[in-house]
Formats: C-alpha cells, structure tokens, sequence
C-alpha cells in the first residue's frame, strides 16, 4: 500500500508530503491545477523516464521518495536476491539534477533506475485515460489475456528460438557440408600439432624459470659460496662479529639496563644469520650445473617457439588456443552430423508444440473468464446488451509467442456480431470498455482487506473516467469503491459522482506566491468536500450543492450497509 508520497521542487510543486489511507481515493481539482503531477511524480519514483522538465522553474534538483507498507510476499524474495533491506516497509527515492543526471536509492542503498522499475511491478498497476489504446494492440492484448491466464510467455519464446536454430544449423549443415569438411579438415590438423607438443597450462612461465637457473647456475653457485663465506666461515664473517659485540656488551648488562634492547637486536642477528648460513648450506649441496637438463629445457622451449611462429601466436598462448580449437573442432563435428541435426530438430518442434498447445488450452480457459467477466462489467457501462469477446486468431506459421494471436472484439448491442474494438467503437465506448477491463483484471488478491493493508498491488485510475458521465458515472464510482474493499484504489477524476463514492478526498488547487505558480493538496471533508463536489457539479451554486449531498449520502448509503453487514456476521 502506498503510505507516504513526498514532492520537493517538482514541476510547480515547492515541497508537498502526503500520506494516503487504504481504501478508494479520489484527487480533483481545476483543470491545470496539477492532479496529474502527483502521478507524474509517483511514476518517476517508479523509474519513469526522467526529463529535466519535471524540475520546478528555478531550481536546480527535484526529488521525489514513495513509501509502501504492507509489502507483498513476493516482493521480499526480490529485495533480498538484488541485496536490499527487506523490512516491513520499502522506501523508493529518486533524484533528477538539471544536467539530467538522476539517482536512485532503494531502503536508502543505491539502486538503479531499472531495479526501481521491477520494484515497482509489485507494488503499483496505473491505468491513464489512454489506456484504451492498448486494447486494439495485438501484443498487448495478448500480454493481458497471459497475465490473466497466469502464463510465462518467455518460455514459449524460448522454445521457439530453440527450434528455430536447430532449423538453421540442419540446412547449413546440408547447403555447406563441402566447406564445413574443408573448415574441419584444417582446424582438425591444427589441434594435432598442438596436441603433439601437448603445451601445460603455466607450463611457459616454469620452463622460462627453470632455464633461467640452469643457464646461469655456475654465476648463481659461485654467489652463494660467496655469500656463505662472508656470512659464517670467513675470518671475520657476520656471524663472528656479531657474537664478538654481544660478548663486549653482556658483562656490563648489569650496569645499565638500556642496553638491553640493544643485546635483544643483536641476539635476534646472530639467530637470522645463523638461519641464513644454514639456508646457503642446503642451497649449495644441490647440484645446479646439469647440463642434460638445460638441454632438455632449451629443446621444449625451441618447440614452444616454433609452434607459436608457424601458428603466428604467441608461445603464452598456446594452451588457451588448444583448448579453444578442440571446442570449435568439436562444434564443426556435430555441425556435419545431419542425423544429429535432423534428430535435434525434430525434439526442438516437438517440445514447442506440446508447450504452445498447453498454452493456447490456458489461453482458452482465460479467454472465456475474462469475456464474461468485461461482457458483465459492460451492462452497466451504458452498454447493455452489448457483448465483450477474446477472440485467438490462428497463425499459419507458429510464432514466438505460440500458435494464435489475441484480438479483443466487441459487439455495442444485443444481436450484433463482435467485431475488433477499433473497427466499432467509439471514443467513449473505448473508454468504458478500458475501465471494465481495468477492473476485472487489476491484480488483487482474493480474500484480502483493504484494512490489512498490502492488499495486492495499489491500483491508480488516472482520468480513466474521461468521456464518461451520467448514470454511468455512478456506476464508475460504485465499481471503484467496490474496489476498495479489497485494494488500495486512487483515482484522478473530473466526474462529481465518482468523487462523491471515494473514502477520502484530496483536492489540488493552483496558488500564486511571489509572483509564482504552485500547486496546493489539501484533504477535504465535511462541507469543504460539499462544495468541491458542487464545483465540479457546475450549475447554481444552491442546486449544486444540495445535489452534491445527495451525491455524498448515496454513495454512503451502501458503505453503512455492508458495514452493518460485517458486524452482523
């Protein structure tokens, strides 16, 4: 549930903070006030498409935070795999500076802007007045009949390509056959020549190490020989020294405890020297000047060579070369095997088809749900009568997205035959349809109450009502604030009885301040919320307002009764 929504420096908003309420709200105002801003700012919160005309005329940044409550369970699994804090609530923060350059936070981590958009997929559904639009799209329609029918269309996409490409490698495999042999051919005689020198991975740089000790090994005894000498066994030698000062100092210790560090520094030598003396003992056992060896070395690392330059490589490379070509020799192998070839293609269609034809029995069953359930939102939509359909068109030739595409048909009134929406429908009747669709579809989980909040997902209807009035609007607003029950609704409206049915009222107004426009929201009730209602009514202002009571009190009237329902059971 959308808690808290907080503005500063956003279009003509100086800072606003508004927290909203489970249930059905409702934002009016004047045409240009501004009620469409907050959704532009909750969608920018969301990871919309940020432009540097959102920043308010004169600043320099805008920012932007939404707070939810009531997290849904799925939700936590997200937040903890992308490394977020998966509290109780969430905390979505945007920044946009004037150069254009926009930050991100999530539970107050950075975060990018697309990780705020699939945060947002579980937290809000937002329905514009152009959401009509969608339903005469092929793909979009069918994105929405698989949402309703609970299916994953990338799998299917992914049996697709899958199929796809075993097609494409069985005909390369017949149209090039000669030149995949050619190909094979010499790769196959460049992994033998490897193959022959058989090239360790480090094997370079140890060879290059040990060639470099037996080629200068009589310069490397003759070192430490030297060393050893001037270490322990010359007169003279380091260590003698050494135990010669500890001996002029140790009697007179006791005279004069500073010297004591200095007797600790000298004892600590004499051990490292002794220790080094040892070392070049051992080092000088070892027979270094092995000349069958260097001649092997020098042998390998002529190979090495020879094969780099006729490979035109380096000699570092050659392992992670052979390595690669019998990869490559290994893939040109199987490109050749039409049998393979044929075979993998056949399980490639096999699997598509036996999951397209799931998907399309599950297309079906949801096709038919959703029909009835739009067909009956529809009757009291100033369409009685008229008949909703989810028409699944077949493919000649099997599609990523499976064998039948989705078109939503209509017929206006009794008897007539559907037909697709945007052949037969008018503005309004799109509108209406979109609104029906809308809500019977909006994600909401079953059984859950709007006072629990975290009620499936919050549900925004911004001027979906447009072109809508009447009766009709009555019924608009009755659907909503049936919705509220059992989700957090907000909705942008310029119809009076769609206002009058919401469980809390917002109402935005323009001010002037120091020469400058900004917007005001202010929550109304009581007679405030009369005479907005009477506002947008128009009319006398006496008439208005006495039907804008009315408005108030037969909305409330069903609320009190299904609230004495609830009590009673």
């Amino acid at each position: 549930m959308l808690k808290r929504l907080t503005l500063r420096d956003f279009v003509i908003v100086t800072e606003l903070e508004v927290e909203f309420d489970a249930g059905f709200s409702v934002l009016t105002g004047e045409t240009g006030a501004g009620k469409s801003i907050l959704i532009d700012a909750l969608q920018l919160a969301l990871g919309s498409r940020g432009d540097t005309g959102l920043l308010r005329e004169g600043s320099t940044r805008t920012e932007v935070s939404a707070e939810f409550e009531g997290l849904p369970a799925d939700l936590r699994p997200w937040l903890e795999a992308a490394g977020f804090d998966a509290g109780d609530a969430l905390l979505l923060r945007r920044t946009l500076d004037a150069q254009g350059k926009s930050r991100a936070w999530i539970n107050g981590s950075p975060a990018t802007v697309g990780q705020l958009r699939e945060a947002a997929d579980y937290l809000v559904e937002i329905h514009g007045q152009h959401a009509w639009q969608r339903l005469t799209r092929a793909g979009d329609a069918r994105a929405l009949l698989d949402a309703q029918a609970g299916v994953d269309a990338s799998r299917i996409a992914a049996l697709h390509a899958r199929w796809k490409d075993a097609a494409a490698a069985l005909q390369r495999a017949r149209e090039r056959g000669d030149e995949i042999e050619r190909e094979r051919e010499r790769l196959a005689w460049q992994v033998h020549e490897l193959e022959r020198l058989a090239p360790g991975a480090g094997e370079w740089d140890e060879i290059n190490a040990e060639h470099g000790r037996l080629s200068h090994a009589q310069a490397l005894i003759d070192a430490a020989r030297g060393a050893l000498e001037r270490v322990s066994q010359a007169e003279g030698s380091a260590l003698e020294q050494t135990g010669r000062a500890l001996a002029e100092l140790q009697p007179v210790l006791r005279y004069d405890a500073a010297l004591a560090p200095v007797v600790e520094v000298l004892q600590g030598a004499q051990a490292q020297l002794g220790d080094a003396a040892h070392s070049l003992h051992a080092y000088l056992d070892r027979d270094r000047a092995d000349a069958a060896r260097l001649a092997e070395v020098d042998a390998r690392l002529s190979a090495w060579h020879g094969l780099a330059r006729r490979l035109r490589r380096t000699a570092a490379e050659l392992p992670s070369l052979l390595a690669q070509w019998r990869g490559e020799l290994q893939a040109l192998e199987a490109a050749r095997d039409v049998s393979a070839l044929e075979a993998a293609l056949a399980q490639a269609e096999q699997a598509y088809r036996h999951d397209a034809q799931r998907l399309s029995a599950l297309r079906h069953d949801a096709a038919a749900a959703l029909a009835r359930a739009v067909t009956q939102a529809m009757q009291g939509l100033g369409m009685a009568g008229g008949r909703f359909d989810v028409a699944l068109l077949p493919q000649t030739e099997p599609q990523s997205y499976g064998l039948e595409n989705v078109e939503f048909q209509v017929a206006g009134h009794a008897g007539a035959t559907p037909r697709a929406l945007a052949k037969v429908a008018s503005g309004g009747e799109l509108s209406r349809l979109a609104l029906a669709i809308a809500v019977t579809t909006s994600r909401v989980r079953p059984g859950a109450r709007a006072e629990t909040s975290g009620a499936g997902v919050t549900l925004i209807f911004d001027e979906i009502d447009a072109g809508i009035g009447g009766t009709v609007g009555d019924v608009v607003g009755a659907l909503m604030k049936q919705l509220g029950q059992t989700a957090q609704v907000l909705a942008v409206t310029h119809l009076a009885q769609v206002a009058a049915c919401g469980d809390q009222h917002w109402v935005v107004r323009k001010a002037q301040a120091q020469g400058r426009a900004h917007s005001e929201l202010q929550r109304v009730g009581g007679e405030a919320r009369v005479a907005e209602i009477a506002r947008m009514l128009g009319g006398e202002r006496l008439s208005g307002t006495a039907h804008a009571q009315a408005l108030l009190q037969g909305a409330a009237a069903p609320a009190a009764r299904a609230s004495k329902r609830r009590s009673r059971t």
